[in-house]
């Protein structure tokens, strides 16, 4: 099966063949269509500023808003292009397109195709585009990640979090090395914060150390509360 990425890079698009757009950075390119919405559509569009890439990104529906925040906190993202590119190619009958979600590229230089949807929001179209995807990114020498929902109580718990995201959030430096102090030894989120200083200001800076993963707690037991354990992560 034969390929073609449809893209653009600086507001040129631009046609090639699959084998032939290895010296492209996808994760640095447009758009290939915009991110728009409508009163009683289906989709809701709209911008994330991610702190991986420092720019926004956007976004066709809240699940791909979810899926975004979660690329944005993953440790071995460095950047992210949404709307990448069509991919163009023929399925035996007709000329078929699909634009994949997301272009990832990792810290050791892999890259990831994310396409997201909910299981139950597949039909046959939609799974065939995925797999052809699918055997693109093989080609390309690629990962490709279909991705569903994610489980509902992490992702308020990580959609709560990603408030505090901005590196300002974790300053004054002095507070985050306390809170890191504090809890080497795994205490509950109130009683932590109130040992370092005035809560109103330490609040923010101990929820930016929980977005980074330096502080870890139950992200899945249950939503955050005042006596959620924290702990130092690694001080064990």
């Amino acid at each position: 099966m034969a390929f073609e990425l449809d893209f653009s890079v600086a507001g040129v698009r631009r046609r090639r063949m699959l084998h032939a757009s290895w010296d492209v950075r996808f994760e640095a390119v447009d758009p290939v269509r915009e991110f728009t919405w409508h009163k009683y559509g289906r989709g809701f569009a709209g911008w994330y500023h991610s702190v991986t890439v420092r720019d926004h990104v956007g976004y066709e529906s809240w699940l791909e808003r979810d899926r975004l925040v979660l690329l944005d906190r993953d440790p071995q993202v460095t950047a992210i292009a949404s709307q990448p590119f069509w991919l163009h190619w023929h399925d035996g009958v007709r000329g078929r397109r699909h634009a994949p979600d997301y272009f990832v590229r990792l810290a050791d230089g892999r890259a990831r195709v994310v396409d997201v949807r909910a299981e139950d929001d597949m039909d046959e179209e939609t799974r065939e585009s995925f797999t052809a995807t699918e055997r693109a990114c093989e080609a390309a020498g690629w990962e490709f990640a279909w991705v569903g929902r994610p489980d509902p109580v992490f992702m308020a718990n990580i959609r709560w979090l990603s408030r505090y995201r901005r590196m300002r959030c974790g300053r004054p430096g002095a507070v985050a090395d306390r809170l890191l102090d504090v809890f080497r030894e795994p205490k509950g989120l109130w009683e932590g914060a109130g040992l370092v200083g005035d809560r109103l200001q330490v609040l923010p800076v101990l929820f930016h150390l929980l977005w980074s993963g330096s502080l870890g707690t139950d992200l899945v037991g249950g939503l955050m509360q005042t006596d959620s354990l924290v702990w130092t992560e690694g001080s064990g």
